[in-house]
């Protein structure tokens, strides 16, 4: 087996090949002064099982597109260096959210992306959490596996909350309330005492959100706020101050990718938000040291990542790992 993981994501990936008792392997990347680059790896991949590693975020230095061109031009090249199979592991996956059409001529651009991994002859993706997993699975024809965060999830809460203390959960739209059901019904597992659920109107026109609505008791209860992302914040403080206006004890915002955008500093100040719960599939640090930083809480995916990867090189079960019936 190898693994690799390109400069931008090497944090991430030494975490995961820690958890492998191993180091991640080497590689050279160059960058030529017309923009041009490549990327090869600096030992044998002929035969092997490889996994490469790279979160597809926009950062300081990188664009997404950048960092995706970067992948798919390595994924091509250990192909045609001789590697048996190539695994790209994909915390965040870029355009996932575009994965249908909304307006008149829209593109579809996670079946696009889709198709650029394919072109390269990649074997397997392993994603966690995208914004629509049924969208994900019928885009790609290579195999695809998709990792959650709700196991962790529902760990760091098991130690937050007493036991006399009433519990909802929420998703901040409709489209998500499959993902905040499956939280719920984990949650009051592990808990070993009944979770409410709740779910907020939201409607979008030309990027301006606006709906305030609450279906379901919040009165005297704590909320989780439950979505797959959290970007700008302004969903997740417009729920939360609907909440407390309905007499919640307190929310918790939670979401896997938390890509925080600069408005996000302002937005996730809320004084309703006890706690903004991330995980690191986006590199934390994109909070200044405001309020809103002060709340911030990554929990660390690189284990489980770890063990999907030793999993699927010795051929395991990914199903059982994810705990699903």
């Amino acid at each position: 087996m190898r693994v690799f993981a390109p400069h931008k994501s090497q944090i991430f990936g030494e975490r995961i090949v820690a958890s492998l008792d191993r180091s991640l392997d080497a590689h050279e990347e160059r960058n030529f002064d017309d923009g041009e680059h490549k990327t090869r790896p600096l030992v044998s991949v002929r035969d092997e099982d490889v996994y490469l590693i790279h979160s597809l975020y926009a950062d300081e230095g990188q664009t997404v597109n950048d960092k995706l061109c970067k992948l798919l031009f390595f994924i091509a090249t250990l192909k045609d260096a001789g590697a048996a199979r190539v695994t790209a592991v994909v915390p965040y996956l870029c355009y996932a959210r575009k994965d249908r059409r909304t307006k008149a001529r829209d593109p579809v651009t996670l079946r696009y992306v889709a198709s650029l991994f394919e072109a390269m002859n990649l074997d397997r993706i392993v994603v966690m959490d995208v914004h629509n997993l049924q969208a994900f699975q019928n885009a790609f024809r290579c195999r695809s596996e998709h990792l959650e965060a709700q196991n962790l999830f529902v760990s760091y809460f098991q130690g937050v909350f007493q036991s006399d203390e009433k519990v909802v959960v929420m998703s901040p739209d409709i489209g998500g309330v499959k993902r905040a059901e499956q939280f719920r019904d984990k949650l009051a597992k592990a808990l070993s005492t009944p979770v409410d659920f709740a779910f907020m109107e939201k409607l979008r026109s030309k990027g301006v959100v606006s709906g305030e609505a609450v279906v379901g008791d919040v009165k005297g209860k704590v909320v989780i706020i439950l979505d797959d992302l959290i970007s700008s914040g302004t969903t997740m403080a417009r729920a939360a101050v609907a909440c407390d206006k309905l007499g919640a004890s307190g929310v918790y915002a939670v979401a896997t990718h938390g890509a925080f955008l600069p408005a996000a500093n302002e937005a996730l100040k809320e004084n309703a938000l006890l706690k903004v719960v991330v995980t690191n599939t986006i590199q934390a640090g994109r909070l200044n040291k405001t309020p809103a930083s002060e709340k911030l809480v990554v929990l660390d995916v690189a284990p489980l990542f770890a063990e999907a990867i030793r999993r699927l090189n010795s051929g395991g079960s990914l199903v059982s790992l994810m705990d699903l019936e």
